[in-house]
């Protein structure tokens, strides 16, 4: 058994049996519909994010700037998109409706993500000729070589630049050192599976903004305004979030990096056809919430036998059309993006001087937007896990989790190399300490797993006792965190070995400072936004909750090209410049995030009142307290200032 399964089967015992009482226990039971519907989600959406950075760089062979840009196009649609998923929900087919169809085109699209296509190709052209590229196998066990007369020569950087083949006998047509600008690498690609792999993303970005805003919108409308349970059902589901997250990592990247691309895709599909199912069946305990707010316009005909209802899926599968030809431009991705910010913007200070009654309900959006911000910041940093992260453990960290093989009581535990060097073949059940890259993903999940349940409890015993600190501080001791996590590896380069590798326990450290630095912020966050908004707008302030992650996947893809290094073949070529590049982003991300927690703390004693008692039972309607068909009664009721 895989270690890292061994481990995790160990804390999802240990951990998920106190939060499935709790939720059981303490809570709607349309809690657990929520927990598991969105478990499985995650599990498709990170269990293809844990791969897709080395899915893009091994198999298509982009190199890292390409790489980045691909991929943060690819996850700032999937937060952009919650915009239009939103408003759907709020004006016309209701919360539930759309999680149901955005789960199916999600099933539809991780479905198309098994087919790999060929892999892409390089030669080296040098002095008129061409040369193969021989690249094979997946992550740690990816070998690269120059074929040059029938035989494969390894290599790798020059002194002083250009390339440097090994082993290269005398006479050679090609010399042993090339400078530089004297070589070209040519790639090749399939472009059949290139345009099939881009219109599986389209159909998972359109089924993330109908399912993402309003799968968390149901949750606050399950619990009443000013109910103390609500922090701590946010944080309990953010844990089944993460459960989903964790195990994905797990089985999917250790499916994707040993057995094939298209394992590690398919089971992410397989994990979003289970969530539909549940959250289907599931439909009774969800005590009649997220309903269209007027079924019979649903009904209204469109375009003959079309209503409206079905009008809207069509023309959004049509939409997937508009979005597989954006999420090849990552420069209209960032036009599209900011016009969408800037009108998102436009419309809340509408909302501010126009609808909100109240200095109380003013305040209390304008705090929404202070949160907003503090989550661009966070989420750039905290969503380099996808890029630079992965890559920075692929390359630059030594992924051995025991140093030699041994025995503990009966049971053998170490890599295959370390079992063949200590001379152990292991019979019956044993413990293989393989860590893949992609399964580093899992420590930030897995941290949740264990300080969920902690912070849940946290949360509810001050706020039982009036001692919670205000959502502002919160986010600015995440902030914090975040970028102390950089600065660990930062501060341990000098632990690095001579392959430039750095232990794994500094990179396990900063994902636990970036988890705990998440538990502050995100849960805390989603809950927050649902408090504060207007109960008229509350799916579309949830859309730009998301938004802000958007803006933060598109910064962050930008980011992860500047920490990108030179490949050939999918194998970076020159390990010990690609660590130095690594730390020398993640120190100015590290300061960056350090210095905006200290001015989100300093703020936060200036804005405490902006919620305006939002967190205190009884003090108003708020946005999660009825049934969309009631919320225009609740606009009308003035707050409490």
């Amino acid at each position: 058994m895989n270690i890292v399964i061994a481990i995790g089967l160990i804390i999802t015992f240990v951990t998920g049996v106190p939060v499935l009482m709790q939720i059981l226990k303490n809570h709607p039971r349309g809690l657990i519909i929520l927990f598991f519907a969105e478990m499985w989600e995650r599990f498709s959406y990170y269990g293809m994010r844990g791969i897709l950075i080395f899915f893009l760089t091994q198999h298509f062979l982009f190199d890292d700037a390409m790489a980045g840009s691909t991929y943060g196009s690819y996850t700032s649609l999937v937060y952009l998109l919650p915009l239009l998923g939103g408003i759907m929900a709020d004006r016309f087919i209701g919360t539930r409706k759309a999680v149901a169809f955005g789960a199916l085109l999600l099933v539809a699209g991780h479905a198309m993500m098994a087919f790999e296509g060929r892999p892409a190709t390089e030669t080296l052209a040098y002095a008129g000729q061409t040369y193969e590229i021989a690249a094979e196998g997946r992550g740690a066990a990816r070998e690269v070589g120059i074929v040059i007369d029938g035989q494969k020569y390894a290599f790798g950087p020059a002194e002083g630049g250009g390339l440097a083949i090994e082993g290269l006998p005398q006479g050679s047509v090609v010399p042993s050192t090339i400078p530089a600008n004297a070589y070209k690498i040519e790639t090749t690609r399939d472009m059949a599976g290139v345009n099939v792999f881009y219109l599986a993303v389209s159909l998972i970005i359109m089924g993330v903004g109908f399912l993402k805003p309003n799968i968390s919108t149901i949750v606050g409308q399950l619990y009443p305004q000013g109910d103390p349970r609500r922090d701590s059902g946010f944080t309990l589901y953010y844990y089944g979030i993460n459960l989903g997250a964790f195990w994905a990592a797990v089985l999917c990247g250790y499916l994707g990096q040993t057995v094939g691309w298209w394992a590690g895709f398919g089971l992410a599909g397989v994990g979003m056809a289970v969530g539909w199912i549940v959250f289907v069946l599931g439909k009774p305990l969800l005590q009649g919430k997220g309903e269209p707010p007027n079924p019979q316009a649903l009904k209204t005909p469109m375009l003959g036998p079309i209503n409206r209802e079905w009008g809207i899926y069509l023309l959004s599968i049509l939409g997937v059309g508009v979005v597989w030809f954006m999420v090849q431009r990552n420069a209209l991705v960032g036009t599209v993006l900011a016009a969408a910010t800037l009108a998102s913007l436009a419309f809340i200070l509408y909302v501010i001087i126009k609808v909100c009654q109240t200095r109380a309900q003013r305040e209390r959006m304008m705090l929404a937007v202070v949160l907003i911000f503090g989550s661009v910041v966070f989420f750039t940093l905290f969503e380099q896990a996808g890029t630079s992260l992965n890559l920075f453990a692929d390359r630059n960290v030594d992924l051995s989790l025991t140093p030699t093989a041994f025995q503990l009581f009966g049971v053998t535990v170490g890599t295959p190399a370390q079992l063949a060097a200590a001379g152990i073949t292991p019979s019956g059940f044993w413990i293989d300490a393989t860590v893949t890259a992609a399964q580093t993903q899992s420590f930030n999940a897995g941290f949740i797993l264990i300080f969920a349940p902690i912070f849940a409890a946290l949360w509810a015993f001050l706020g039982k006792r009036g001692l919670d600190p205000n959502p502002t501080l919160k986010f600015g001791l995440g902030l914090i965190q975040v970028g102390l996590g950089f600065m660990v590896v930062v501060w341990g380069a000098g632990m690095a070995n001579s392959a430039f590798q750095m232990p794994i326990v500094l990179l396990g450290l900063l994902y636990m400072l970036h988890t705990t630095g998440e538990l502050f912020l995100s849960p805390v966050g989603l809950s927050e936004i649902t408090k504060l908004s207007m109960p008229s707008v509350v799916s579309f302030m949830m859309a730009v909750w998301f938004l802000a992650s958007s803006i933060a996947q598109f910064v962050g893809g930008w980011i992860a090209g500047l920490a990108g290094t030179e490949t050939v073949g999918g194998q970076v070529l020159d390990p010990g410049l690609a660590l130095r590049t690594s730390l020398d982003i993640f120190e100015k991300l590290g300061w960056g995030g350090i210095a905006i927690g200290v001015a989100f703390i300093v703020v936060s004693f200036f804005i405490k009142g902006w919620s305006n008692g939002a967190n205190n039972a009884g003090d108003h309607p708020g946005p999660a307290l009825t049934d969309r068909g009631q919320e225009d009664q609740n606009v009308a009721q003035p707050l409490n200032p």
